[in-house]
């Protein structure tokens, strides 16, 4: 490689295409700056930077959301800066600063360090919108282990927690065992498409479109399908897709509740960007082989996430199994837009959606987490919405939300996705999505119902405590945060306006 080759490669590095993460990244790195030299007793001060940090480099970013590399490759092809791309990096940094403010709840109740918490997420998040953009399989990979070293990590935060060290263990047993079958399926791709024998063969390989003209030239070639289908099951361990979800009760309950909403939204929109890349590019020629398994891995993860959710009693649990039955649901968006392009627009409509209803639940959940965080049941929100009326309508909102009952924004997500699907002739998966619908509605219920129409039973013998973890009181930063979440989940279930016109009209 001789020098006008390593000048050519450093001019397509334009760093300010990704000065998002770059700032994510100086950000985290002064967070532990400050923690070194600010005296103890302003420690305190340090998550609001994380927090105030964030807001600024959100508000750049949508000021400047229609930049002008929108449509470029940088960085010799690793990354594609697109409209989708931009809109997952918001999702992303929003998604980051909302789990920096439940974390200053959660965190307070343990003996912890806690600047190590805000600097992982904010490295976690920043390799998410690089995730998302990824135009090659390096890139993708890279991207792909740096978010789950850092969940590794957050997964097993609560370290004197069994639970949470029990779930870190599985995680990263799990995590392994996906990232072995990701490379593998990357390795057979690359070492396929780089014989000399076949047509179209490139050096190249990683590079999805390369990848896409070589599968184009040799449709049916076994290895190469074989390499599609194992790289597809490395990403169904990271969306929770059926049948790689086994994973997620137990990760779920014994996370902290911060890192279970995290992984609940975050983790799961860039495994579904991935996806959506990958199967409408580099694996688009391979669709006769993508949509059948895709298909079947929809309905059956519709029908298990809902089946298995319905015995659930520890909510944590309860929304780790709903969260499979969501996957569901984007995947039969995923499946939909294989032939109809207005399903993406449905697709980012429902992640939006998702957000919103996620975290609203999650804050709740964070404000009645006792001391025990993975210990949590329905029993503990008995008379919620009489002792404390604001958490108690912030949840209600946020469950009919995920639920899908009209007039709220989860409503209007899985209407667009089912619309999408209509016109894609998916009926038979449609109907098994509907069933599910009907599922979830008894579970989610439930919680409601536990929280409305229940109250909490007095102790019954003499001596006996009431054990039940006592809400906290709501800070206002929180308290902003959960009212703009459930006011605009009802808001973007009644209009949609602007917001809807350019999810579904772009």
């Amino acid at each position: 490689m001789n020098l006008e080759t390593l000048q050519a490669a450093a001019a397509a590095n334009q760093w300010s295409a990704i000065y998002p993460e770059i700032g994510l990244g100086c950000l985290a790195l002064a967070l532990l700056v400050l923690e070194l030299v600010l005296p103890k007793s302003a420690h305190r001060t340090i998550p609001a930077v994380a927090i105030v940090g964030q807001l600024v480099l959100l508000g750049v970013l949508l000021t400047n959301f229609n930049s002008s590399t929108l449509g470029t490759v940088t960085f010799n092809g690793l990354l594609h800066h697109s409209t989708d791309g931009q809109f997952l990096r918001v999702f992303f940094l929003l998604s980051s600063v909302l789990v920096c403010l439940l974390g200053t709840v959660s965190l307070v109740r343990r003996a912890l360090p806690r600047i190590e918490f805000y600097h992982i997420v904010l490295v976690v998040s920043g390799a998410m919108m690089l995730l998302a953009q990824s135009n090659h399989f390096v890139m993708l990979f890279v991207a792909l282990e740096t978010v789950t070293v850092g969940f590794y990590i957050l997964v097993s935060y609560f370290r004197a927690s069994p639970l949470s060290l029990e779930a870190g263990l599985k995680y990263l047993v799990m995590g392994a065992l996906s990232s072995a079958l990701l490379l593998f399926g990357i390795v057979l791709l690359y070492g396929v498409a780089g014989n000399p024998l076949l047509p179209a063969h490139t050096a190249d390989g990683m590079s999805f479109p390369a990848l896409a003209a070589f599968l184009a030239a040799n449709p049916g070639n076994f290895l190469a399908s074989v390499g599609i289908l194992l790289v597809l099951a490395g990403v169904a361990f990271k969306i929770g897709a059926f049948p790689f979800q086994i994973w997620i009760p137990d990760v779920y309950q014994g996370a902290p509740t911060p890192v279970t909403a995290f992984l609940a939204v975050a983790s799961k929109a860039a495994g579904f960007a991935v996806l959506l890349t990958l199967v409408r590019t580099a694996f688009a020629p391979y669709a006769a082989l993508t949509v059948p398994v895709l298909t079947l891995m929809a309905a059956a993860t519709i029908l298990f996430g809902n089946i298995a959710a319905l015995t659930q009693h520890n909510v944590k649990r309860l929304i780790g199994l709903s969260g499979v039955s969501h996957a569901g649901f984007l995947l039969l968006g995923v499946v939909a837009a294989m032939s109809n392009p207005a399903a993406l627009g449905a697709i980012y409509f429902y992640l939006a959606a998702y957000l919103l209803a996620t975290f609203a639940v999650f804050g709740v959940m964070t404000h009645l987490a006792g001391p025990n965080d993975a210990e949590q049941d329905l029993d503990h929100y008995a008379g919620l919405a009489k002792e404390r009326p604001f958490l108690g309508l912030v949840l209600a909102i946020g469950l009919g939300s995920l639920a899908g009952i009209p007039p709220l924004a989860g409503f209007m997500g899985k209407f667009f996705v089912f619309i999408a699907a209509f016109e894609a002739g998916l009926y038979p998966l449609l109907a098994i999505a509907i069933i599910g619908v009907v599922i979830s509605i008894y579970y989610y219920f439930g919680w409601i119902k536990a929280a409305f129409f229940e109250t909490w039973r007095a102790p019954l013998l003499e001596g006996e405590v009431d054990d039940r973890p006592k809400p906290l009181a709501v800070t206002w930063p929180l308290g902003v945060a959960l009212g703009t979440l459930a006011a605009l989940t009802v808001v973007l279930g009644f209009f949609q306006g602007p917001l809807g016109d350019w999810f579904l009209l772009r």
